[in-house]
């Protein structure tokens, strides 16, 4: 008996912490977010340039966390990795190219042997910006309205179609809720650069922009959140442990986890402050806000994914095929070790900490652009 809840207090705590990682990253894709507007923003090159810098100061931070959310979901839950990897492939085919161009642009944009002009490599900004949130969101939308795989006894993954994961593009919830991710990061993105340019006119221009993008982020999410909490869910028979469709269940699992609960409405809350903050108070801290409010809304939906009796990754196609955090995770040998391993966490979001107030002790200027040393 003690056996099996150590493994399970396991399974849950690691589902806690891909939890924890998948915030963080949506959090950090405010990089993202601000490269889909570098040709829509800036009236100049060299204000363009200065935005780019701004964000190149901390692309390599969303840039680790993703490949760390990625590693530490594929050694907890390998099942999930190799049934959505195996399966629906095409979507994440494109999202890890989308990144990889944006790791190429950064790196050759300014380089005096740059062949292929800045152009091109802001070209690469704009569609890391632009689809990466959106396809990570559609992707994770699925963890809520189910994909189109079987598993077979070998565990072998089949998909119902040819589409490969490009189905979850046609499904409306699926839609909501990457367009809420990207205008999510857009809005993140403004706040970060009000923050951390010193210009008024980016400034004035990232607050007017900010109206817009806050009003399609609210229209989308709401829309995402009124058709979860009223549509079936994915959950598992306490009896039998099979999987069945229940009414209203991510309604229910909020109403049953009332701490849950708090933590969404309480980030929810600090979002809709640092927004509000930044339009009526010219305020340039409204990123802390935000930003910590993402993190604790976008943490709470994961939880509602996977715990109180919920599949995570569920199968629209053939239930029984659904993965939950019981028959999805690695052995309680791996869990426990990585476990040890986890704990250096909190030294590495110290680090991080330490590492963003040192880059960002100075705000990015137009004269700091044109004197010699590293600029994007």
């Amino acid at each position: 008996m003690t056996t099996m809840i150590s493994y399970l207090f396991l399974q849950s705590y690691w589902w806690v912490i891909i939890s924890l990682l998948g915030s963080l990253l949506i959090f950090l894709m405010f990089v993202q977010g601000g490269q889909s507007m570098i040709f829509s923003l800036p009236d100049t090159d060299v204000r363009k340039t200065m935005i780019i810098n701004a964000l190149g100061r901390k692309w390599e931070f969303t840039f680790t966390t993703l490949v760390t959310f990625g590693g530490a979901f594929f050694a907890a839950f390998p099942l999930f990795y190799a049934t959505s990897f195996g399966g629906a492939y095409w979507v994440w085919i494109a999202i890890l190219f989308s990144f990889i161009i944006q790791a190429i642009a950064y790196e050759f944009r300014s380089k005096p042997a740059n062949v292929f002009g800045k152009k091109t490599f802001d070209i690469f900004l704009f569609l890391n910006g632009t689809l990466g949130p959106f396809l990570i969101g559609t992707a994770v939308g699925t963890f809520f309205t189910g994909s189109q795989f079987s598993l077979n006894n070998m565990f072998n993954v089949q998909w119902d179609n040819g589409w490969h994961g490009l189905e979850a593009l046609i499904n409306g919830r699926n839609l909501a809720l990457g367009l809420s991710v990207l205008f999510l990061t857009r809005v993140n993105g403004l706040l970060y650069l009000i923050n951390s340019v010193d210009d008024d006119e980016i400034i004035n221009r990232s607050a007017k922009k900010l109206i817009i993008n806050s009003i399609s982020f609210l229209v989308f999410f709401l829309f995402f959140l009124i058709t979860l909490f009223v549509s079936e869910g994915y959950a598992i028979d306490k009896e039998t442990g099979q999987i069945l469709l229940e009414k209203f269940k991510y309604l229910h699992n909020f109403i049953q986890m009332p701490v849950v609960l708090v933590l969404f409405l309480t980030g929810v809350v600090a979002v809709l402050y640092g927004i509000g903050i930044t339009i009526f108070r010219s305020s340039n801290k409204g990123i802390w806000f935000s930003g910590a409010g993402t993190v604790i809304t976008v943490f709470a939906l994961f939880l509602i994914a996977g715990f109180n009796g919920t599949s995570f990754y569920p199968s629209s196609f053939h239930l029984p095929s659904s993965l939950t955090i019981y028959n999805a995770s690695s052995s309680q040998f791996t869990l426990k070790t990585m476990m040890y391993v986890s704990f250096i966490i909190p030294f590495v979001v110290a680090y991080i900490w330490y590492a963003w107030k040192a880059i960002n002790k100075k705000r990015i200027t137009e004269d700091e652009m044109k004197q010699e040393g590293h600029v994007y």
